[in-house]
């Protein structure tokens, strides 16, 4: 898997946000599928062409019969078992490729080809908002900030402290289930700033759709300055997000 992950990386230089794969993967089925469906179609209205009744009965030709293999006959058996042999070929390599993205974005960059600037943030889903905490220990509610970059890296561990919920982000490809006593994996990159939402993707009770949330995607520099200014706070500001968590 890490020859897989290694050659991710390699091909585009840094690397790649899972809608990026996903949008890959799509692209790449949609012309596969267009193709074949154009060959097939042409093909068919070829052979209906060629082969339609005129009425006109023609010495020695023996036409192919609905239910019968080709015997052989001017290489029909020849096209069948090449047609045969190319829809072989594309399904496997389709299968091989989409399993090959999908395992990046599984497994994610694994840690030990991983940068200095990767972080790993503590997800806590509660009736009803999402609770944050960064490795020096600063906790935000609802709010998550995290520096743009292609080689940042965010891994977030998912998990929940009353009912089960579902974190996701639709722009950044982000779902995944917070469950109680489980700690659910994901990890997501945000090469440009800006603002995207977080919603609840499972009915979790009355408050259920004013569950969201923010990740707020900042310039490095800017992240790191704000990053540096939580350490003195962090622990003040860590019990009145809990607080004001357990009085919703």
């Amino acid at each position: 898997m890490m020859d897989l992950l290694v050659l991710q990386q390699q091909a585009s230089g840094s690397w790649r946000t899972q809608a990026e794969v996903f949008s890959e993967i799509f692209l790449v089925f949609l012309v596969i599928g267009t193709v074949v469906g154009v060959v097939v179609i042409s093909y068919t209205l070829y052979n209906g062409y060629r082969y339609r009744d005129t009425g006109e009965e023609t010495a020695g030709f023996d036409a192919p019969q609905l239910g019968e293999l080709p015997t052989g006959q001017d290489g029909k058996s020849k096209k069948l078992f090449l047609s045969f042999g190319l829809s072989a070929i594309i399904v496997i390599s389709v299968v091989v490729y989409s399993y090959t993205l999908l395992l990046y974005v599984e497994s994610g960059p694994s840690s030990e080809i991983e940068t200095e600037g990767n972080m790993d943030v503590q997800v806590t889903g509660f009736q009803f908002g999402w609770q944050f905490e960064y490795p020096n220990g600063q906790t935000e509610l609802n709010t998550l900030r995290v520096p743009a970059g292609e080689d940042q890296v965010i891994r977030l561990q998912i998990t929940s402290r009353d009912v089960m919920h579902n974190f996701g982000v639709t722009e950044l490809r982000i779902k995944s289930d917070a469950i109680p006593g489980e700690t659910s994996e994901e990890w997501f990159l945000a090469d440009e700033p800006g603002s995207y939402t977080i919603e609840c993707f499972e009915l979790c009770g009355i408050g259920h759709s004013q569950m969201r949330g923010e990740i707020i995607v900042m310039e490095p520099d800017e992240f790191n300055e704000w990053y540096d200014g939580t350490y003195e706070g962090a622990s003040s500001q860590t019990a009145e997000v809990e607080t004001g968590a357990e009085s919703r």
